[in-house]
């Protein structure tokens, strides 16, 4: 349907026709700031809301685009005063405050990098990241910040400033740095589309998180995207932005704060707790009509049977990614929630690669979608051949793809093992239908290999996950001297089931019924929660760990 467009209608959206179809338009001075705040300070738009933060007492402070600009100019004018300028990394480690959103505005406007720094972490993997990079300056904010001032030396070596907002130890006030007035004679050092831009520290399946450079280009190259995941009504009037997502991390960054931005429209923010009730109590009373939501958190919304009896909804439209959405979560979200829900795919190295959009083609429940335009997905074997329609095999994408990376830092080890000759691996299974459209199969690295099956652990996730008990699932290969491993099954589940072996029992056959019987969990435990990883999702790695694989 895109191919009838016209140039200035694929222009809106961010693509441009080539002779050999549809490329992503990437502007050499492509600049993250002038993509957001930067195209709303004119007459007409200054004054729009930009962001809404709600405070934990209930009371909420708004700021316009011109509010961010200024206090994002003073920032900056601050951060050089101290030394800071183009190139120089600069942590954000704010939260889902304004501060943060504030914070990327300035570093854009210094010629700096941004190193998102997620206030789950605890003091070891901060001092991973910030130790790894080197980072010399930390924003923060005085509850991150208490915990981590004494030993804050020993920790931190290199660190020589730290901005913190309600300082109560003697540092700068960042919360006052940013109310101050900006200096009428800044000048902003705005970088191109192949300059450093933010760094992103996230786990891969073996070792210490690595970071991840990204130049401004990635906002550039995500925006068909983007347009496409939210339905082609990302700059609908009324629009309004949330995510529970960290702001440390793409789902929450990239896929909503920027995004917002770009099309000019509010986000709105919070540090409280998710819960499905307080979320929908929060979406209600901001008239939230687009978010990004994980599959985890949609299936904890899914627990409320008839949400739109119980609250006061105005959301239209969900996006979602991280890991596989199970086709019941969907039916729920369409026909129960009344929204539209687009999954997509992609990773922190390379992302958007595979998506769906309602407005433009069907969905296939189950599926992730097509390949999005201006990319090119392939699933390929373990030497890099091209697998045919109907078989399993590794996702993988040109290493020129439009949204790469620019590379890990420090890491050339690590940026050798994503190649597979001419593509960037991603180490997720797929299969491809004679549509077009891609079925996650699980991670490689996670495959179980039980009495000569390989088994991918999505899909009996999913298969348990539309069984009405069973509110969360994480299946792993648990190592089996006689199988050389066995599935091994975690579940949490739904309010009023009891967790006994008859209900183990009745979740077997359901799985053999649905799928097959050496797919069936040869042992299920139940759980009352999970732990989760930093971005959302659950921590496989740890059951995996806790079981010898």
């Amino acid at each position: 349907m895109l191919d009838q467009w016209s140039a200035e209608a694929l222009a809106g959206i961010g693509l441009k026709r080539q002779a050999d179809g549809l490329a992503i338009d990437i502007p050499a001075d492509a600049n993250i700031f002038a993509m957001t705040v930067g195209r709303h300070l004119g007459p007409g738009a200054r004054s729009r809301t930009a962001m809404v933060f709600e405070q934990a007492d209930g009371e909420t402070v708004s700021y316009s685009f011109g509010d961010i600009d200024r206090a994002a100019t003073a920032l900056a004018a601050y951060l050089r005063t101290l030394g800071y300028g183009r190139g120089d990394l600069i942590g954000i480690h704010t939260g889902m405050r304004p501060e943060t959103a504030i914070a990327h505005m300035a570093v854009c406007k210094l010629g700096g990098t941004a190193v998102t720094l997620s206030q789950l972490y605890g003091p070891d993997a901060l001092a991973h990241a910030l130790n790894h990079c080197a980072a010399r300056c930390l924003l923060t904010t005085e509850a991150a910040w208490a915990p981590l001032r004494q030993a804050a030396a020993e920790l931190f070596p290199h660190l020589n400033d730290v901005l913190v907002s309600g300082a109560a130890g003697g540092e700068p006030d960042l919360a006052a740095i940013l109310a101050a007035p900006a200096p009428a004679d800044f000048e902003p050092a705005y970088t191109g589309a192949d300059d450093p831009a933010l760094l992103m520290y996230t786990s891969g399946s073996t070792g210490m998180p690595k970071g991840i450079l990204h130049g401004h280009r990635v906002l550039a190259s995500y925006r068909p995207s983007i347009n496409l995941f939210f339905d082609l009504s990302l700059d609908d009037e009324d629009a309004v932005f949330w995510s529970p997502s960290d702001w440390a991390w793409v789902g929450g960054l990239l896929d909503m704060l920027f995004p917002a931005w770009l099309a000019g429209r509010p986000v709105v923010t919070s540090e409280a707790r998710f819960s499905a009730d307080w979320a929908y109590r929060f979406m209600a009373r901001h008239k939230v009509t687009h978010t990004f939501l994980a599959p985890t958190a949609i299936k904890r919304l899914a627990q409320t049977a008839k949400p739109r009896a119980e609250y006061d909804l105005a959301l239209r439209v969900i996006c979602t990614g991280g890991e596989a959405l199970a086709a019941d979560t969907l039916n729920w979200a369409e026909t129960r929630l009344g929204v539209v829900c687009n999954e997509f795919y992609g990773m922190t190295e390379v992302n958007h690669l595979i998506g769906n959009c309602a407005a433009l083609y069907p969905r296939k429940p189950g599926s992730m979608g097509v390949a999005y335009p201006g990319h090119v997905v392939r699933l390929v074997d373990a030497e890099g051949g091209e697998v045919p329609d109907g078989e399993s095999g590794e996702i993988v994408t040109p290493a020129t793809a439009p949204t790469r990376y620019l590379g890990y830092l420090n890491n050339p080890d690590k940026e050798a093992e994503l190649r597979l000759g001419p593509w960037m691996r991603t180490h997720d299974l797929a299969v491809r239908d004679a549509d077009g459209y891609f079925w996650y199969k699980g991670r490689s690295d996670d495959l179980i290999k039980s009495s000569g099956f390989r088994i991918g652990p999505a899909e009996i996730e999913e298969c348990l996950l539309a069984h009405p008990a069973v509110a969360e699932a994480a299946v792993i290969g648990k190592p089996d001297a006689e199988r050389g491993a066995i599935v091994k099954a975690f579940v949490r589940l739904a309010a009023g089931y009891a967790g006994d072996a008859a209900l183990g029992e009745h979740l077997r056959a359901h799985v053999r019924q649905r799928l097959a019987p050496y797919k069936a969990p040869r042992e299920i435990v139940y759980v009352d929660a999970f732990e989760m990883t930093s971005s959302g999702k659950i921590n496989r790695k740890a059951l995996r760990a806790a079981e010898g694989g």
